[in-house]
């Protein structure tokens, strides 16, 4: 019975990762294309979204499915559970780069407000986090997984930047750059709510590892 349980705990896990691949995919298509004024590539997110939602049903089911049948518990019961909040995570994460994709095909047709610096950064933060709290999910690793909770201060700070850059150089002096500059500083806010999203995704590792509430709990950080 056992032996039947790990056999399919590795299948969801295959699962989990296929899901992260596609969230850190749509990240970046999604920014790519605002760089570089690519219309296709951030088409190609926005159709691969189908994709991502079905996978995410599948994997819920066979979570549910694994507890009914197997009523796990401890460890494979807190691996069951994490793998099905970071599913949901993840899809939450792909949706948000469906957001960036549709703002960067509004941006396209209009002229370029100004040399795009803290945004990348910002997008490049926000991968490196789903890419860390990923690897802190399949090693186990609760160290890593708080270093990607606290890596989220420097998200915060990126899109401050951008935020106090497009409201004071271009809104506040000249209102015609509204449309603009607001398009960016929703792309600098859904990318800071990527990193929110990754920043839960390590606080269920953490759990899963050492069955340690830290939402809410900066102390246990530590």
């Amino acid at each position: 019975m056992l032996r039947h349980l790990d056999e399919e705990l590795k299948e969801l896990h295959k699962d989990i990762l296929k899901m992260a691949v596609f969230a850190q995919e749509s990240i970046f298509k999604s920014i790519e294309s605002l760089k570089n004024r690519d219309k296709y590539l951030a088409q190609d997110v926005i159709n691969t979204d189908n994709k991502i939602d079905e996978l995410e049903l599948t994997i819920d089911e066979k979570c549910i499915d694994l507890i009914a049948r197997y009523q796990p518990m401890a460890g494979d019961l807190r691996y069951i559970a994490t793998g099905m909040k970071i599913n949901a995570e993840l899809e939450r994460i792909a949706d948000i780069a469906v957001d960036i994709s549709q703002r960067s095909l509004e941006l396209m047709e209009k002229p370029l407000l100004k040399p795009l610096v803290d945004i990348p950064k910002l997008s490049q933060v926000s991968q490196d986090m789903v890419r860390d709290a990923i690897d802190a999910f399949i090693k186990k690793d609760a160290h890593l997984a708080r270093k990607v909770v606290l890596a989220d201060n420097e998200a915060d700070r990126l899109r401050n930047l951008v935020q106090d850059e497009l409201v004071n150089e271009y809104l506040a002096r000249d209102p015609k750059t509204a449309d603009r500059a607001v398009a960016l500083l929703l792309i600098a806010r859904y990318l800071e709510r990527i990193c929110d999203h990754t920043t839960n995704i390590a606080e269920d590792v953490i759990y899963m590892v050492e069955a340690k509430v830290v939402k809410h709990h900066p102390e246990e950080l530590k």
